[in-house]
């Protein structure tokens, strides 16, 4: 019995010897799940899967995207607050559920600044002014003086009231000092539809959307909404440029993970998302539909970032009476 009790003692105490570091890079031992707040086949989703294809090198495990749909992005988004803090758990965060939502649901189910681990801010969608070819207008300052001229008679469609296409005219109309419409819709391809019609006279829609109906004629751009112009329409000004100075309203894209996620996992995925968004099928993916990398993408720069971005949104909400429930 002795000789056999013995081995057992050595072998825990080797066990119990291993270093802190040594069980941490043992992170991930098992597939990760990256859940997507919103429904299959969006720009979000496919940005999500194709990072996940990259991600399994770095990370030498697959990771498995999971679409968890519903309240603007708030359902995914509470699941992964209150899921294991342990890794293998993280969202594909927006601006809705990581900094505009908090200002519109009385009971989000949980705190975009107190419940998550950043990990890493991947960049911005630009959304775009375009307008149907009917608007008598060929940049920002010749539609605000024909909206001045014309009070209520534009209309600009969203994807839902509180969307971000429903604030960027919320703000377009206060800094312009315009009465431009707003019409909802459930969902951009509604809105996209009736805006190709001519039912109603603009919208701010994200680029990659919009860039096909341009280069065929069927909308006509205006203006960026972002505070940079874009590669894929370089020639655009910004809103900005053109006299509404400091507009921008893009989407964010980050990763967050829940609280108490410990740092060394939290840098172990940042470490692996970076190592994906340089791969150079990425970096053309990312030009093509017109996203901005993030020049800070450390996990404190996404925190600060989240924090910044809350009391932006929460304040126009507010100066707007925008609720959704």
């Amino acid at each position: 019995m002795k000789r056999l009790f013995t081995p057992l003692l050595l072998a825990a105490a080797a066990i119990a010897a291993v270093p802190p570091a040594l069980a941490a890079d043992a992170y991930p031992s098992r597939p990760v799940t990256l859940v997507v707040p919103f429904p299959p086949g969006g720009p979000t989703d496919a940005l999500a899967r194709r990072l996940a294809e990259k991600l399994k090198q770095p990370l030498s495990q697959t990771v498995i995207v999971e679409n968890r749909a519903g309240a603007g992005g708030n359902i995914g988004s509470e699941y992964v607050a209150a899921a294991k803090p342990d890794g293998y758990t993280i969202l594909f965060g927006t601006s809705g559920p990581l900094a505009i939502n908090v200002s519109l649901y009385k009971n989000q189910g949980y705190n975009p600044e107190t419940s998550f681990a950043p990990i890493i801010r991947i960049g911005h969608l630009p959304n775009i002014l375009v307008v149907n070819p009917s608007v008598p207008a060929n940049n920002a300052q010749e539609l605000i003086a024909y909206a001045k001229k014309n009070p209520d008679k534009l209309s600009y469609a969203s994807s839902g009231n509180g969307a971000s296409s429903h604030l960027a005219g919320i703000l377009f109309n206060q800094m312009a000092g315009t009465r431009i419409m707003h019409i909802p819709y459930k969902g951009t391809g509604p809105a996209l539809n009736d805006l190709l019609g001519g039912q109603v006279s603009m919208s701010f829609t994200d680029i990659l959307t919009a860039l096909p109906y341009i280069k065929a004629g069927k909308l006509r751009a205006i203006g960026l909404a972002s505070a940079q112009r874009s590669d894929a329409l370089p020639d655009l000004p910004t809103l900005s440029e053109q006299g509404l100075s400091g507009y921008d309203v893009s989407v964010f894209f980050g990763i967050v993970a829940p609280k108490a996620t410990p740092p060394e996992t939290v840098a172990k995925l940042n470490q692996a998302f970076q190592a994906a968004l340089s791969d150079p099928a990425i970096e053309q993916t990312l030009r093509s539909q017109g996203i901005v990398r993030a020049q800070d993408q450390t996990p404190q720069g996404l925190s600060r970032f989240i924090t910044t971005e809350v009391p932006k949104w929460r304040t126009l909400i507010k100066s707007a009476n925008v609720s959704i429930d």
